[in-house]
C-alpha cells in the first residue's frame, strides 16, 4: 500500500510539474515617454511636470489599474550588476520619493511594485561596457549619410517622429497620463513600428552598410534586455516591464515569439484607470 501511495504521489507530482511547465510567462510591456526630460533621444518630447497634485493622482490611477494584471515582477530601464538584477534604489523608495523624482521608473515602476508588495524591482537595461560597440550608432549613421549624399534619408525618417512629438505635447494639455500612455502603446498609423529603422536601412554602400549596422545593434540591445528577463522568471510569472516606448516593438516581439512567453496588451488596463481627486 505504501509503495502504491508513493507511486500515485509521484504521478501527481509529475503532472503538477508538467502543468507548471506549460504555464506561460505573461509579459506586459508598458512603453512610456520620459517623464523627466533627460533629452537622450534623437527626437525628444517635452514632458510636462508629473510632480503636481493632479498628475500624481493620475499616476496613482495608472498604478492601481496595472495592479489588476497581478504582476509578480516589475522590471525597469535601469542597469544592475546584481545576480537577480535587483534595482539598488528600490529599497530606499518611499512615498516622499514621488514628490521629487520625475522619472517613469520611480513614478510607475517603483510605485506599482510597492503597491503590489514586491520585495525587489529588477533593472534589466543593457548598455555597452568599455570596448563594446555602440547599440545605437547614430553618429556613424550621420557620417555615412553625409559621405554618400544620403542625409535626406535621415531627415525624411525623422520628420514623422518630430510631428508625432508635437502631437503628444498638444495632447498633454487635455489628456490624463493614462490616456497619454494608451496613445503611446497603441498602433500609430502615422509612424508604424520600426519605420525609422527600416527607412535608414539603405544608408551606406555595399561595403559600408551603416543603416543595417544600426538596425542590428538596436536588435542586439533589446535581445539582451529580454534575455535578462528570461533568466529570472519561472512559468506562471506575470512581468510588468516599464521602458521607453521606442523599445515596444522588439520587447513585444520577444514576448510574443519566445516559447513559454505571452505578450499582454497594457491598453485595456490603462483605459480602466480612474483618477481619485
Amino acid at each position: 500500500m505504501r509503495a502504491m501511495l508513493l507511486s500515485i504521489a509521484a504521478v501527481f507530482g509529475a503532472l503538477s510539474n508538467a502543468q507548471a511547465a506549460e504555464m506561460p510567462v505573461d509579459v506586459m510591456v508598458l512603453g512610456s515617454y520620459h517623464f523627466g526630460n533627460p533629452g537622450l533621444d534623437v527626437n525628444n518630447v517635452q514632458a510636462a511636470s508629473v510632480l503636481t497634485p493632479a498628475r500624481q493622482a493620475e499616476l496613482d490611477a495608472v498604478s492601481r489599474a496595472l495592479l489588476a494584471f497581478r504582476p509578480t515582477h516589475v522590471m525597469v530601464e535601469m542597469q544592475s550588476d546584481a545576480p537577480d538584477f535587483a534595482a539598488k534604489d528600490y529599497p530606499s523608495f518611499s512615498p516622499q520619493t514621488l514628490q521629487t523624482e520625475a522619472n517613469e521608473i520611480v513614478q510607475i515602476g517603483f510605485r506599482t511594485a510597492r503597491m503590489a508588495g514586491l520585495p525587489i524591482v529588477q533593472a534589466i537595461d543593457e548598455q555597452p561596457k568599455e570596448g563594446e560597440p555602440d547599440y545605437f550608432p547614430y553618429d556613424k549613421l550621420q557620417e555615412t549619410a553625409a559621405k554618400f549624399g544620403q542625409t535626406g534619408i535621415i531627415e525624411r525618417a525623422n520628420a514623422p517622429i518630430v510631428a508625432s512629438n508635437k502631437e503628444f505635447e498638444a495632447r498633454q494639455r487635455t489628456q490624463t497620463i493614462a490616456q497619454l500612455l494608451a496613445w503611446f502603446n497603441s498602433p500609430n498609423p502615422v509612424i508604424p513600428d520600426m519605420a525609422f529603422y527600416y527607412d535608414v536601412l539603405p544608408i551606406g554602400d555595399a561595403n559600408t552598410q551603416t543603416g543595417a549596422d544600426l538596425n542590428a545593434m538596436w536588435y542586439l540591445r533589446n535581445a539582451k534586455i529580454f534575455g535578462k528577463l528570461v533568466r529570472v522568471v519561472k512559468p506562471g510569472d506575470r512581468v510588468l516591464v516599464i521602458y521607453g516606448a521606442g523599445h515596444n516593438f522588439w520587447l513585444r516581439h520577444f514576448a510574443t515569439h519566445t516559447p513559454g512567453f505571452r505578450n499582454v496588451d497594457p491598453v485595456p488596463y490603462l483605459k480602466k484607470a480612474k483618477v481619485r481627486r
